[in-house]
């Protein structure tokens, strides 16, 4: 069965409220956030909003960060309590990143012309995965996330939250134009 969020019924009266409630949200980072010498994950001061009791949300998002290779990313998701759901992240696996040059050899943390060895398993709503990085000095690379929220009884924000995975002084960067979008569909 499809779902959508909100019914329109006929007779009923459109409201800008209405509409609004209909449309996807985008959460886009609008400034650079680094953080060092941090393991434990807090929210980005830009990609969080509110979500209603008893929502379901399905959402997808593109994240572009730098790391130095013996910090990693370290991804979690914080939710209102009773939250259920789902997500997955396409992106470099933790160091060292393995990219190929030619079948069947692999190279130890470099930037590669024919990707790099992938994690893609999936993760409870609220659990956290790390990420690899190809080292510092702009050398910039991207996750894409997704996933399903069910909020339970309480309402609340819903936050993507980071920091290293592993402490180091050199700064972990998420840059700015990353986004996720959010759309209600019960």
């Amino acid at each position: 069965m499809a779902e959508s969020y909100p019914t329109f019924l006929g007779g009923q009266r459109i409201t800008a409220s209405l509409l609004r409630s209909s449309q996807m949200q985008t959460l886009r980072k609008t400034a650079d956030t680094q953080r060092s010498a941090t393991t434990t994950t807090t929210a980005d001061p830009h990609l969080q909003t509110d979500v209603v009791a008893g929502a379901v949300y399905i959402w997808e998002g593109w994240i572009k960060y730098d790391t130095p290779t013996a910090a990693d990313i370290n991804i979690d998701f914080s939710a209102p309590s009773g939250a259920l759901g789902e997500w997955t992240a396409i992106g470099a696996g933790s160091s060292p990143v393995i990219g190929s040059t030619a079948a069947p050899a692999l190279q130890t943390d470099t930037q590669d012309a024919r990707g790099y060895m992938l994690r893609v398993e999936t993760n409870d709503v609220t659990a956290a995965r790390s990420y690899g990085g190809l080292g510092t000095g702009g050398t910039p690379i991207t996750l894409h996330l997704k996933g399903t929220l069910r909020v339970g009884s309480t309402a609340g924000t819903w936050s993507l939250d980071w920091a290293q995975f592993s402490s180091n002084a050199t700064a972990t960067t998420v840059y700015t134009d990353s986004w996720i979008w959010m759309l209600r569909v019960a």
